[in-house]
């Protein structure tokens, strides 16, 4: 529901002036003072004391600035926000450097002041938005700049900004999806870490004294869990140490392209995983391709930063090959039935249809919305696959243990002997 904002102006004669209208932000409220013929002074929600000016000042005087760690950061909330802003401002015929100062104005937290103050700033000197925003990567992705790009060059940087926002949504609601669907796993697994490390610690030490007393040979599983208790009670600090290690080598080969390919190249060929992971890439890949395809953006730089998009580099080479097909001159269905990894023969049928109809933009973000339901599907079965594979880990691990500490008690008798 709207929020109705309260505000100050100079009309074109410079009489100030005041009144009310209706907005879902203040970046939009102040767009439809603008739109008025008004220059805004002060604005301000309706019933609140305080009234902060466009300038960014509280009652005539400069707003406090939020300091703190958190306040210089800029998250990608903070981002999105300033993307829908930005759109809406556009949108209400506001000239893109005096949005950028508006925004500017409206921000507090240090960080974000910084970022947009900055790009206000590249702007104004000539730089484009796109090439302003490519100077701050960590904020700015590849992707983005080159949905900005595209918007500027073809003059519709209000509905591309509007159509990130829409990526953005969506991607993280996808994304949300499977951080949802992997926590009750990871729980288990954690639960299965420290259930282990009870008996190692608490548990087994306690029957290696009795056994001790018996004297006698000890069946080797049963050896084999002492032996392991010990180590983990005596050199826990040296059993930690390799454990870290071991996560940095792991983190460090990731890191490189060898590396990374082969882990990814043992994931896509895992069962349901892989085809899970799949899934996911080509849902990316259709939405980013439909929405840079109706932002304008020519077919082949579509594909070339929808191919960023995937962030599986195995995928992201099958589509380099399409790519390559399409240069020479083949159609983009044609081209992407090669990479039967990633696209479906039904997918690709429905592209060609589309290319055929001239609805090529549409029907890939149509596409990207049916799969994703297909592969919330998919992700609730792996899930369910997962929940008991855990639960019997965990039972395996404990019985193991619990086994191996009860069998010199089937043989009792000759141990005292």
């Amino acid at each position: 529901m709207p929020t109705t904002f309260s505000y100050t102006a100079l009309n074109s004669k410079g009489k100030s002036v005041s009144g009310s209208v209706p907005a879902d932000t203040r970046a939009a409220a102040i767009a439809a003072i603008i739109a008025k013929g008004y220059s805004p002074i002060k604005i301000a929600e309706a019933g609140k004391g305080q009234v902060v000016a466009a300038g960014g000042t509280v009652d005539g005087k400069a707003a406090p600035k939020k300091g703190g760690f958190f306040g210089n950061r800029v998250s990608q909330r903070v981002i999105e926000d300033f993307t829908r802003e930005l759109a809406s401002l556009l949108a209400g015929g506001v000239p893109l450097s005096r949005a950028l100062s508006l925004l500017k104005r409206e921000t507090k937290a240090p960080g974000p002041l910084a970022l947009w103050t900055q790009i206000h700033q590249d702007v104004t000197e000539g730089n484009s938005l796109a090439d302003s925003m490519a100077q701050h990567p960590k904020h700015f992705s590849t992707i983005y700049v080159a949905m900005v790009r595209a918007g500027e060059s073809g003059g519709f940087l209000d509905v591309v900004l509007a159509q990130i926002t829409e990526f953005r949504t969506r991607e993280n609601e996808l994304k949300g999806k499977l951080k949802a669907a992997m926590v009750y796993p990871c729980v288990l697994a954690g639960l299965a870490v420290f259930v282990l490390i009870f008996l190692l610690t608490f548990f087994i030490p306690r029957f290696s004294g009795i056994f001790e007393q018996f004297g006698g040979q000890l069946p080797p599983l049963t050896q084999l869990i002492l032996n392991a208790s010990y180590i983990v009670q005596h050199y826990i600090l040296f059993v930690a140490g390799g454990v870290v290690v071991l996560v940095f080598l792991i983190k460090r080969a990731l890191q490189t392209d060898i590396g990374r390919r082969r882990f990814e190249r043992t994931v896509l060929g895992t069962p349901l995983l892989g085809r899970v992971i799949a899934f996911f890439a080509m849902v990316r890949f259709c939405r980013m391709l439909g929405t840079l395809l109706g932002a304008g953006v020519p077919l082949v730089v579509s594909l070339k930063t929808s191919r960023e998009a995937i962030g599986n580099k195995t995928l992201q080479d099958t589509v380099s090959f399409g790519i390559d097909e399409v240069q020479k001159g083949a159609s983009l269905a044609r081209a992407l039935g090669s990479a039967e990894k990633l696209f479906p023969s039904s997918v690709v049928e429905m592209i060609a249809i589309a290319e055929e109809t001239g609805r090529l933009d549409k029907e890939l973000v149509r596409l990207s919305i049916a799969y994703e339901s297909e592969l919330d599907r998919r992700l609730r079965m792996l899930v369910s696959l997962a929940e008991p594979m855990m639960l019997f880990m965990m039972a395996a691990f404990i019985g193991t243990v619990v086994v191996g500490m009860l069998m010199p008690v089937f043989s009792l008798q000759e141990l005292i002997k």
